[in-house]
């Protein structure tokens, strides 16, 4: 005999059991571990949540679902509107394999009505789901994550090989504000690996052409230029305001500057470098950035390279020359670990070292101990104040 809506939904509400709505609020602000699954549809969810809910649409509930909630013996409360749509997908979840799942009913209206706590999400306008639909979707992203791109602020260290190519992708991400510090002018041979600029930009200074290139990217992202060489007494200032520092510079004196900052102020730094084929990237977290963000303190630079290498051995891009698409690969790796940085995902490069080699296109990664007598961030630090980096580094080399 044919089944009947109502039939299905009498045998979803045998199947699974209700919770009222006094009694999951009071186990939420007792803390139980538990998992609140919103079934109603975006625009529905958009009118309001309870704090931590889990968005899935009912209609998007079995392809989702095992990407957003991978513990099949997690507490689980399912909720919509009114407390049909939630017993339906209790049922569903508890086919799926998920064996602790009760649904809310009444649900989202009647919470309204006893006023109990409840968030707004992310304040995107139309074109902005739109632009950034795809992040969405991402589980790990999705409307409060993008909000939380575009209420954020990287600044980057150049805007040459390594700074291209982490601009752009940062901007298409929807990083509300982005820092450019960068001293020079466009010049012809930036072209070969500089894709934030182009030949009628020649003879244009470097922050400027960025801004051009960055606006007609993406109008939501707002450019900070800074026309001016880093230095120590400048480096405060250009840090303060900022998340996260994209590292593309090309000399020994202002990394160990950078370094020394990101470890007074601490801020994270995710480092690159390249030499004709090959190319590094790592991520230096200090102590204070470690424990905003809740995660490990990273060996800092000067765990990696106590001393400055003399110049024969560390010539520059002028000097030795550089693979062009090099620069992408390094810039592009740059900006992914900014972005979980600033969302607060996956696993940074802290503490590991990755190297590419164009050539053998091959990766390696290294792992990078703190040293304890390193003089910035060991037990017992010898620099305390900002040094003669320029006169540090001709003593070192």
């Amino acid at each position: 005999m044919p089944t009947t809506y109502a039939d299905l939904l009498a045998s979803a509400k045998k199947k699974t059991k209700d919770v009222s709505l006094d009694d999951l609020r009071k186990r939420l602000d007792a803390g139980e571990k538990l998992t609140v699954v919103d079934v109603r549809e975006k625009e529905e969810y958009r009118t309001g949540y309870i704090p931590g809910a889990v968005s899935i649409p009912r209609g998007f509930l079995e392809m989702q679902v095992e990407q957003k909630l991978t513990d099949k013996n997690a507490k689980i409360v399912t909720i919509c509107a009114g407390g049909v749509r939630s017993a339906l997908a209790a049922a569903t979840l508890a086919e799926l394999g998920y064996a602790n799942v009760e649904t809310a009913n009444p649900g989202m209206v009647r919470w309204k009505d006893l006023r109990y706590p409840m968030e707004m999400p992310a304040a995107l306008t139309d074109s902005q789901r739109e632009r950034y639909s795809r992040h969405i979707l991402l589980p790990e992203v999705g409307e409060q994550g993008q909000a939380k791109l575009l209420q954020s602020k990287v600044l980057l260290l150049g805007a040459g090989g390594l700074g291209s190519p982490a601009a752009l992708y940062l901007a298409a991400a929807g990083v509300g504000t982005l820092g450019i510090v960068d001293a020079d002018i466009v010049d012809a041979s930036n072209l070969q690996r500089q894709i934030l600029h182009a030949t009628s930009r020649v003879g244009t200074p470097k922050v400027d052409s960025a801004a051009k290139a960055i606006a007609d990217l993406n109008p939501d992202v707002k450019v900070v230029p800074y026309e001016e060489r880093m230095t120590s007494e400048n480096v405060e200032r250009l840090f303060r305001d900022y998340d996260v520092i994209v590292d593309g510079t090309d000399n020994f004196p202002t990394r160990y500057l950078v370094n020394d900052a990101s470890v007074f102020l601490g801020k994270p730094v995710v480092h690159g470098s390249i030499f004709r084929f090959d190319g590094q990237v790592t991520t230096f977290i200090p102590e204070k950035a470690a424990k905003k963000l809740g995660i490990e303190q990273s060996p800092c630079y000067r765990c990696l390279y106590p001393e400055p290498p003399p110049p024969h051995l560390a010539p520059s891009c002028q000097e030795a020359g550089v693979l062009g698409i090099l620069c992408g690969i390094v810039g592009t790796l740059q900006a992914t670990e900014a972005i979980k940085l600033l969302l607060g995902k996956g696993t940074s490069l802290g503490g590991r070292l990755v190297t590419y080699d164009s050539l053998k296109m091959k990766f390696r990664e290294l792992k990078l101990r703190r040293d304890p007598h390193c003089p910035i961030c060991g037990t017992t630090p010898t620099i305390t104040s900002y040094i003669d980096y320029e006169g540090f580094c001709a003593i070192g080399a």
